[in-house]
Protein backbone atom coordinates (compact mmCIF):
# COMPACT_ATOMS: atom_id res chain seq x y z
CA UNK A 1 0.00 0.00 0.00
CA UNK A 2 1.46 3.53 -1.16
CA UNK A 3 2.09 5.64 1.95
CA UNK A 4 -0.70 8.40 0.53
CA UNK A 5 -2.94 5.50 1.25
CA UNK A 6 -1.89 4.39 4.58
CA UNK A 7 -2.20 7.49 6.01
CA UNK A 8 -5.83 7.62 4.00
CA UNK A 9 -6.42 4.16 5.91
CA UNK A 10 -4.90 5.42 9.31
CA UNK A 11 -7.63 8.52 9.25
CA UNK A 12 -10.53 6.87 8.32
CA UNK A 13 -9.76 3.79 11.21
CA UNK A 14 -9.39 7.27 13.81
CA UNK A 15 -12.54 8.64 12.37
CA UNK A 16 -14.79 5.43 12.71
CA UNK A 17 -13.04 3.68 15.95
CA UNK A 18 -12.51 0.82 13.44
CA UNK A 19 -10.13 -0.95 15.72
CA UNK A 20 -8.91 -3.98 13.09
CA UNK A 21 -8.36 -1.06 10.10
CA UNK A 22 -5.91 0.64 13.15
CA UNK A 23 -4.26 -2.43 13.97
CA UNK A 24 -4.04 -3.54 10.22
CA UNK A 25 -2.73 -0.04 8.94
CA UNK A 26 0.14 0.66 11.67
CA UNK A 27 0.90 -3.17 11.28
CA UNK A 28 1.57 -2.20 7.14
CA UNK A 29 3.78 0.79 8.50
CA UNK A 30 5.74 -0.82 10.39
CA UNK A 31 6.89 -3.42 7.82
CA UNK A 32 7.38 -0.39 5.15
CA UNK A 33 9.62 1.62 7.95
CA UNK A 34 11.40 -2.01 8.92
CA UNK A 35 12.11 -2.71 5.19
CA UNK A 36 13.47 0.85 4.71
CA UNK A 37 15.93 -0.49 7.98
CA UNK A 38 13.89 1.89 10.21
CA UNK A 39 13.94 -0.03 12.66
CA UNK A 40 13.70 2.47 15.69
CA UNK A 41 10.66 4.03 14.41
CA UNK A 42 8.94 0.71 13.29
CA UNK A 43 10.12 -0.50 17.19
CA UNK A 44 7.94 2.80 18.23
CA UNK A 45 4.50 1.65 15.49
CA UNK A 46 4.76 -1.64 17.47
CA UNK A 47 4.84 -0.24 20.93
CA UNK A 48 2.09 2.16 20.52
CA UNK A 49 -0.29 -0.60 18.77
CA UNK A 50 0.60 -3.32 21.82
CA UNK A 51 0.21 -0.17 24.21
CA UNK A 52 -3.56 -0.79 24.69
CA UNK A 53 -4.64 -2.20 27.36
CA UNK A 54 -1.32 -4.30 27.27
CA UNK A 55 2.29 -4.74 28.21
CA UNK A 56 4.61 -6.21 25.93
CA UNK A 57 5.69 -9.60 26.45
CA UNK A 58 9.39 -10.45 28.79
CA UNK A 59 9.80 -13.09 26.29
CA UNK A 60 12.87 -12.25 23.38
CA UNK A 61 11.04 -13.36 20.18
CA UNK A 62 13.70 -11.50 18.11
CA UNK A 63 16.94 -14.15 18.99
CA UNK A 64 17.16 -15.52 15.63
CA UNK A 65 20.53 -17.01 17.04
CA UNK A 66 19.02 -19.64 18.80
CA UNK A 67 19.04 -18.35 22.18
CA UNK A 68 17.28 -18.96 25.19
CA UNK A 69 13.39 -17.85 24.57
CA UNK A 70 13.83 -17.17 20.57
CA UNK A 71 10.86 -18.53 18.66
CA UNK A 72 12.51 -18.04 15.27
CA UNK A 73 15.89 -17.95 14.01
CA UNK A 74 16.99 -16.46 10.85
CA UNK A 75 18.22 -17.74 7.63
CA UNK A 76 20.49 -15.23 4.92
CA UNK A 77 18.68 -15.94 1.61
CA UNK A 78 21.49 -17.13 -0.84
CA UNK A 79 19.76 -19.25 -3.39
CA UNK A 80 18.45 -18.29 -6.50
CA UNK A 81 15.58 -19.70 -7.88
CA UNK A 82 16.51 -20.22 -11.41
CA UNK A 83 19.38 -22.42 -9.64
CA UNK A 84 16.87 -24.68 -8.39
CA UNK A 85 15.58 -27.78 -10.38
CA UNK A 86 12.06 -27.42 -10.32
CA UNK A 87 9.43 -28.34 -13.14
CA UNK A 88 7.72 -25.62 -15.66
CA UNK A 89 4.54 -25.46 -13.92
CA UNK A 90 6.06 -24.95 -10.34
CA UNK A 91 8.75 -22.59 -11.26
CA UNK A 92 6.19 -20.24 -13.25
CA UNK A 93 3.92 -20.45 -10.18
CA UNK A 94 6.82 -18.80 -7.73
CA UNK A 95 7.65 -16.25 -10.31
CA UNK A 96 4.14 -14.94 -10.66
CA UNK A 97 4.47 -15.06 -6.42
CA UNK A 98 7.24 -12.62 -6.19
CA UNK A 99 6.06 -10.84 -9.52
CA UNK A 100 2.66 -9.86 -7.30
CA UNK A 101 4.33 -9.09 -4.11
CA UNK A 102 7.06 -6.93 -6.00
CA UNK A 103 3.85 -5.21 -7.97
CA UNK A 104 1.32 -4.76 -4.98
CA UNK A 105 0.75 -1.16 -5.17
CA UNK A 106 -1.08 -2.00 -8.74
CA UNK A 107 -2.98 -4.98 -7.54
CA UNK A 108 -4.10 -2.98 -4.14
CA UNK A 109 -5.24 0.03 -6.79
CA UNK A 110 -7.65 -2.46 -8.16
CA UNK A 111 -8.90 -4.08 -4.86
CA UNK A 112 -6.52 -7.34 -5.33
CA UNK A 113 -4.20 -8.53 -2.70
CA UNK A 114 -0.91 -10.32 -3.72
CA UNK A 115 -0.72 -14.61 -2.58
CA UNK A 116 1.36 -14.89 0.25
CA UNK A 117 0.42 -18.61 1.15
CA UNK A 118 2.14 -21.28 -0.19
CA UNK A 119 2.17 -25.53 0.82
CA UNK A 120 4.57 -27.33 -0.43
CA UNK A 121 4.89 -31.00 -0.47
CA UNK A 122 6.77 -33.93 -1.14
CA UNK A 123 9.45 -36.48 0.45
CA UNK A 124 12.93 -35.46 2.36
CA UNK A 125 15.62 -33.46 0.55
CA UNK A 126 13.96 -32.29 -2.41
CA UNK A 127 14.00 -28.92 -2.08
CA UNK A 128 11.34 -27.65 0.20
CA UNK A 129 13.69 -25.15 2.25
CA UNK A 130 15.62 -24.39 -0.55
CA UNK A 131 12.43 -22.87 -2.60
CA UNK A 132 11.35 -21.03 0.89
CA UNK A 133 14.87 -19.39 0.96
CA UNK A 134 14.99 -18.69 -2.75
CA UNK A 135 11.72 -16.58 -2.05
CA UNK A 136 12.98 -14.86 0.19
CA UNK A 137 16.19 -13.88 -1.91
CA UNK A 138 13.80 -13.30 -4.86
CA UNK A 139 11.86 -10.90 -2.41
CA UNK A 140 14.57 -9.28 -0.80
CA UNK A 141 13.14 -9.70 2.53
CA UNK A 142 14.30 -12.05 5.66
CA UNK A 143 13.50 -15.93 5.98
CA UNK A 144 12.21 -16.60 9.21
CA UNK A 145 12.19 -20.32 10.44
CA UNK A 146 9.66 -21.59 13.17
CA UNK A 147 11.56 -23.79 15.66
CA UNK A 148 9.28 -25.97 17.16
CA UNK A 149 11.49 -26.90 20.72
CA UNK A 150 10.95 -23.00 21.57
CA UNK A 151 7.09 -23.29 20.31
CA UNK A 152 5.90 -26.54 21.57
CA UNK A 153 5.36 -25.84 25.40
CA UNK A 154 4.74 -29.14 27.86
CA UNK A 155 1.58 -27.36 28.58
CA UNK A 156 -0.95 -26.89 25.05
CA UNK A 157 -1.69 -23.18 26.63
CA UNK A 158 1.58 -22.41 26.38
CA UNK A 159 2.14 -23.89 22.97
CA UNK A 160 -0.90 -21.30 21.72
CA UNK A 161 0.55 -18.10 23.86
CA UNK A 162 3.98 -18.56 21.74
CA UNK A 163 2.33 -19.13 18.80
CA UNK A 164 0.25 -15.84 19.59
CA UNK A 165 3.79 -13.52 20.03
CA UNK A 166 5.29 -15.36 17.01
CA UNK A 167 2.46 -14.40 14.97
CA UNK A 168 2.36 -10.70 16.47
CA UNK A 169 6.25 -10.25 15.57
CA UNK A 170 6.00 -11.23 11.49
CA UNK A 171 2.90 -9.14 11.00
CA UNK A 172 5.06 -5.71 11.62
CA UNK A 173 7.79 -7.39 9.31
CA UNK A 174 8.15 -7.95 5.68
CA UNK A 175 9.82 -11.44 5.62
CA UNK A 176 9.02 -14.84 4.52
CA UNK A 177 7.86 -16.99 7.27
CA UNK A 178 9.22 -21.02 6.70
CA UNK A 179 7.14 -23.80 8.90
CA UNK A 180 9.02 -27.43 8.05
CA UNK A 181 7.38 -30.11 8.74
CA UNK A 182 4.09 -28.11 9.04
CA UNK A 183 2.26 -31.50 10.20
CA UNK A 184 3.69 -30.95 13.63
CA UNK A 185 1.48 -28.23 14.17
CA UNK A 186 -1.08 -28.53 11.24
CA UNK A 187 -2.16 -32.27 12.20
CA UNK A 188 -5.92 -33.14 11.01
CA UNK A 189 -8.35 -32.54 13.71
CA UNK A 190 -10.20 -35.44 13.30
CA UNK A 191 -7.28 -37.73 14.37
CA UNK A 192 -9.38 -39.42 17.23
CA UNK A 193 -5.90 -39.97 18.82
CA UNK A 194 -5.60 -36.29 19.71
CA UNK A 195 -7.11 -34.06 22.24
CA UNK A 196 -9.72 -31.26 22.12
CA UNK A 197 -6.76 -28.78 23.44
CA UNK A 198 -4.78 -30.01 20.70
CA UNK A 199 -7.27 -29.18 18.39
CA UNK A 200 -7.86 -26.32 19.60
CA UNK A 201 -4.03 -25.04 19.02
CA UNK A 202 -4.85 -26.52 15.38
CA UNK A 203 -7.25 -24.24 14.69
CA UNK A 204 -5.95 -21.10 16.49
CA UNK A 205 -3.07 -21.81 14.02
CA UNK A 206 -5.00 -21.59 10.91
CA UNK A 207 -7.12 -18.39 12.18
CA UNK A 208 -3.33 -16.82 12.78
CA UNK A 209 -2.27 -17.64 9.10
CA UNK A 210 -5.59 -16.13 7.77
CA UNK A 211 -5.31 -13.50 9.21
CA UNK A 212 -1.38 -12.18 8.51
CA UNK A 213 -0.94 -9.65 5.94
CA UNK A 214 -0.39 -10.15 2.57
CA UNK A 215 3.24 -8.93 3.36
CA UNK A 216 4.34 -11.54 5.32
CA UNK A 217 4.72 -14.47 2.69
CA UNK A 218 3.85 -17.55 4.74
CA UNK A 219 5.27 -20.87 3.45
CA UNK A 220 4.70 -24.43 4.95
CA UNK A 221 6.70 -27.86 3.91
CA UNK A 222 5.57 -31.16 4.77
CA UNK A 223 7.03 -34.73 3.76
CA UNK A 224 3.63 -36.07 5.22
CA UNK A 225 0.49 -34.52 3.16
CA UNK A 226 -1.88 -37.28 4.25
CA UNK A 227 -1.44 -35.83 8.13
CA UNK A 228 -2.45 -32.57 7.50
CA UNK A 229 -5.78 -30.98 8.76
CA UNK A 230 -8.22 -30.40 5.83
CA UNK A 231 -8.81 -26.98 6.26
CA UNK A 232 -5.08 -26.56 5.82
CA UNK A 233 -5.30 -27.26 2.00
CA UNK A 234 -7.68 -24.67 0.96
CA UNK A 235 -5.79 -21.96 3.06
CA UNK A 236 -3.10 -21.72 0.51
CA UNK A 237 -3.41 -20.23 -2.63
CA UNK A 238 -0.46 -21.99 -3.81
CA UNK A 239 0.00 -25.96 -3.60
CA UNK A 240 2.83 -27.30 -4.91
CA UNK A 241 4.58 -30.49 -4.90
CA UNK A 242 8.60 -31.51 -5.04
CA UNK A 243 8.90 -34.94 -5.98
CA UNK A 244 12.38 -36.87 -6.41
CA UNK A 245 14.72 -36.36 -8.87
CA UNK A 246 14.47 -37.92 -12.43
CA UNK A 247 16.83 -39.10 -14.59
CA UNK A 248 17.00 -35.80 -16.95
CA UNK A 249 17.40 -33.76 -13.33
CA UNK A 250 20.43 -36.06 -12.21
CA UNK A 251 21.91 -35.54 -15.81
CA UNK A 252 21.30 -31.70 -15.36
CA UNK A 253 22.75 -31.57 -12.11
CA UNK A 254 25.62 -33.08 -13.34
CA UNK A 255 26.24 -31.20 -16.12
CA UNK A 256 26.15 -27.75 -13.80
CA UNK A 257 28.29 -29.53 -11.74
CA UNK A 258 30.95 -30.33 -14.19
CA UNK A 259 30.86 -26.72 -15.16
CA UNK A 260 31.20 -25.39 -12.05
CA UNK A 261 34.77 -27.57 -11.79
CA UNK A 262 35.38 -26.31 -15.14
CA UNK A 263 36.85 -29.72 -16.25
CA UNK A 264 35.85 -33.23 -17.54
CA UNK A 265 34.54 -35.50 -14.85
CA UNK A 266 35.89 -38.77 -16.34
CA UNK A 267 32.34 -39.66 -16.58
CA UNK A 268 29.77 -38.12 -18.80
CA UNK A 269 26.62 -36.44 -16.50
CA UNK A 270 24.27 -38.97 -18.14
CA UNK A 271 26.67 -42.02 -16.79
CA UNK A 272 26.86 -40.43 -13.49
CA UNK A 273 22.89 -39.67 -13.26
CA UNK A 274 22.71 -43.62 -14.02
CA UNK A 275 25.15 -44.72 -11.58
CA UNK A 276 24.24 -42.44 -8.55
CA UNK A 277 21.42 -43.79 -6.96
CA UNK A 278 20.55 -40.88 -4.99
CA UNK A 279 16.56 -40.74 -4.42
CA UNK A 280 16.65 -37.12 -3.55
CA UNK A 281 18.58 -33.48 -4.25
CA UNK A 282 19.89 -33.82 -1.08
CA UNK A 283 21.92 -36.70 -1.44
CA UNK A 284 23.35 -35.18 -5.03
CA UNK A 285 24.50 -32.07 -3.40
CA UNK A 286 26.30 -34.55 -0.34
CA UNK A 287 27.93 -36.43 -3.56
CA UNK A 288 29.20 -33.34 -5.12
CA UNK A 289 30.55 -31.94 -2.21
CA UNK A 290 32.47 -35.17 -1.29
CA UNK A 291 33.59 -35.23 -4.56
CA UNK A 292 34.95 -31.40 -4.33
CA UNK A 293 36.30 -32.03 -0.43
CA UNK A 294 38.49 -34.87 -2.53
CA UNK A 295 39.30 -32.75 -5.36
CA UNK A 296 41.19 -29.80 -3.03
CA UNK A 297 42.57 -31.97 -0.40
CA UNK A 298 44.18 -34.13 -3.40
CA UNK A 299 45.60 -30.30 -5.09
CA UNK A 300 48.27 -30.06 -6.73
CA UNK A 301 47.85 -33.63 -8.48
CA UNK A 302 44.45 -34.34 -8.35
CA UNK A 303 43.39 -36.64 -10.44
CA UNK A 304 39.62 -36.00 -10.95
CA UNK A 305 38.43 -39.46 -12.52
CA UNK A 306 40.09 -41.36 -9.94
CA UNK A 307 38.39 -39.22 -6.99
CA UNK A 308 35.03 -39.46 -8.97
CA UNK A 309 35.26 -43.38 -9.36
CA UNK A 310 36.19 -43.84 -5.39
CA UNK A 311 33.76 -41.50 -4.42
CA UNK A 312 31.00 -43.90 -6.71
CA UNK A 313 32.25 -46.96 -4.98
CA UNK A 314 31.74 -45.61 -1.26
CA UNK A 315 28.26 -44.31 -2.35
CA UNK A 316 27.39 -47.35 -3.98
CA UNK A 317 28.21 -49.34 -0.53
CA UNK A 318 26.43 -46.40 1.16
CA UNK A 319 22.89 -47.01 -0.32
CA UNK A 320 23.20 -50.93 -0.11
CA UNK A 321 23.53 -50.35 3.42
CA UNK A 322 20.77 -48.26 3.96
CA UNK A 323 18.52 -50.32 1.66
Amino acid sequence: MSRADLIVSLVKAGSQGDQQLLRTTVEAMAAEERAKHHHQLADKLEENLRANGRTRSAEVVRSFDGGHGGLLYEIEPRRALDALFLDAASLAACRELVEEQHRKDILRSYGLEPRNRVLLSGPPGNGKTSLAEAIAAQLLVPLFVVRYEAVIGSFLGETSGRLKKLFDFVRTHQCVLFFDEFDTLGKERGDVHETGEIKRVVSSLLLQIDALPSHVVVVTATNHAELLDRAVWRRFQLRLSLPAPTLAQKEEWFTRFQARLEGPLGFSPKTLATKIQATNFSDLEQFCEDIQRRYVLSLPDANLKRIVAERLKQWQARFTIGQ
